[in-house]
């Protein structure tokens, strides 16, 4: 009987425990970092998804159709229906650069996107990451219909719409790309031209 009563005992500790460990952690990071130039202290607070998508658990089918669709709403669809209009000359820099939002940059405008990291695009680039899928051919296999150029504006707009649990990042949402940005790395995946389509 005794064992009986210490488990749910030694249980309730061990939650207490973690609560107590996660705010401890949340308030050091608080009080380690401070804020120097374009890098803010609210990139130390997590939002519910960012909560939810690090617990060691996952989150289960309804709280990730609930967090998607509040993601979804953020996404910011060009005013002007314009979503692939860009220089994909300038998406490919983009695309490769993973520099920005730093504190030593004087604004948020010139980042890159990093999108190397975790993707192949040009096929004759040979430093690309594997986390992502590849995006050689990107329209070639893809097409162009008017699904699939908004489901990737939203995409590089704010991932976790999608996959609310998704390592790619909220380049839009975050400010990490602005929307010329973005419509540029949008050329970059769909403009014939580009070397992503050859």
């Amino acid at each position: 009987m005794k064992k009986l009563f210490i488990a749910p005992l030694a249980l309730c500790t061990s939650v207490a425990f973690a609560a107590d460990l996660d705010t401890r952690v949340e308030e050091m990071m608080l009080k380690s970092f401070k804020a120097n130039g374009i890098a803010s202290l609210d990139r130390q607070v997590r939002d519910e998804v960012q909560k939810a998508c690090s617990s060691p658990d996952q989150p289960d089918a309804e709280t990730m159709k609930r967090l998607e669709a509040a993601e979804m709403a953020t996404i910011k669809w060009p005013a002007d229906g314009n979503y692939t209009g860009g220089d994909w000359k300038e998406g490919a820099k983009i695309a490769i650069s993973g520099r920005g939002l730093t504190w030593t940059d004087k604004s948020p405008d010139n980042n890159g996107g990093g999108c190397y990291n975790c993707h192949a695009m040009d096929p004759k680039e040979v430093s690309a990451g594997t986390i992502g899928p590849s995006l050689v051919g990107y329209a070639k296999i893809r097409g162009s219909s008017d699904e699939i150029v908004k489901y990737t504006w939203g995409k590089l707009w704010n991932s976790k719409a999608y996959n609310a649990c998704s390592n790619m990042p909220r380049n839009g949402f975050g400010g990490i790309l602005t929307e010329e940005q973005i419509r540029h790395v949008m050329a970059y995946l769909f403009d014939p031209q580009s070397p992503v389509n050859q």
